[in-house]
């Protein structure tokens, strides 16, 4: 049966950050943070868009355009200034996430799960925009780190996470019977059909978590948020800079092993410059109108 109509991707604007986050070349974070130089090219900032016949699904809600627009938004001082080492964005006026949507022709308030990869700036940035009626969905080791003294040091920007009135799932995956999605063996059905299964992809942050759609008519997508800035480099275990260096490989080569036993799955990243063309090719390939 097939569950999901169509799959696209949108973006609220782009950024730019170091090389060093995009690869580690071994060198501490907070080193390569107060001292790189170079900018990447502008990246996209990436949010999924998934027609389920129940309802819409989002993998992540992009960054706020108040970011930019709003010198309140982001913590003063020596803080502040780390913030602005580690990301320069660009957000156009119509790049908000419900400008987005409508642009597929949908509207916002038909969104009913927003599922965030992990709880960064740039990936809840949507959440003021969503329906109260949605659900958002996010690890519960990462809600549990936004309450946190020195959250904001781990890029938990806690007044744009707890926004008034969102209705928070806690997600924390089960075990499964079987091997269908080994080596994982743990999983959430978001929907209750199969279609679409969160994965514990620990690394970028404790509690991240990737998405894994399956249905009849489409290619196996697996949806990473931060795991990797570029597929390529997650099929070389090549890991950002940004997290813990041992679970990004530990995670990388599982979610490799996932790939290496589906041919043909599509990994999308949310700042993976060449998603966009990785999804257009793969749905070109499987025959399905985007």
């Amino acid at each position: 049966m097939r569950h999901i109509r169509r799959v696209s991707v949108i973006s609220t604007g782009t950024v730019r950050i170091r090389p060093e986050h995009v690869e580690t070349n071994g060198t501490p974070r907070l080193w390569w943070l107060t001292t790189s130089r170079p900018w990447t090219a502008p990246r996209p900032i990436n949010v999924y868009v998934i027609e389920h016949e129940d309802g819409l699904v989002l993998f992540d809600t992009g960054q706020d355009r108040r970011s930019v627009t709003d010198p309140s938004y982001f913590p003063g001082g020596a803080v502040g200034h780390l913030y602005r080492r580690l990301a320069a964005f660009d957000i156009p006026e119509t790049a908000t996430l419900s400008d987005q949507l409508h642009a597929l022709g949908h509207d916002i308030a038909d969104v009913r799960v927003a599922i965030l990869s992990h709880l960064h700036q740039d990936h809840i940035g949507g959440l003021r925009e969503l329906p109260r009626s949605a659900q958002v969905l996010a690890g519960r080791a990462d809600l549990a780190s936004v309450d946190k003294r020195f959250a904001v040091l781990d890029g938990l920007l806690r007044e744009h996470i707890r926004v008034p009135g969102v209705d928070w799932v806690a997600i924390d995956p089960a075990p499964i019977q079987g091997d269908a999605i080994a080596p994982f063996e743990r999983a959430h059905d978001v929907i209750g059909d199969g279609s679409l299964l969160l994965l514990p992809t620990p690394g970028h942050t404790s509690g991240s978590l990737s998405l894994l759609l399956r249905s009849d008519g489409l290619p196996t997508m697996l949806f990473v948020g931060d795991l990797t800035y570029d597929a390529e480099l997650l099929a070389a275990d090549r890991v950002p800079g940004v997290g813990t260096r041992k679970l990004l490989h530990e995670t990388t080569r599982r979610v490799n092993q996932l790939v290496s036993r589906h041919p043909g799955t599509v990994v999308l990243a949310a700042h993976d410059p060449a998603a966009a063309g990785l999804l257009e090719a793969a749905l070109t390939a499987e025959g399905t109108d985007r």
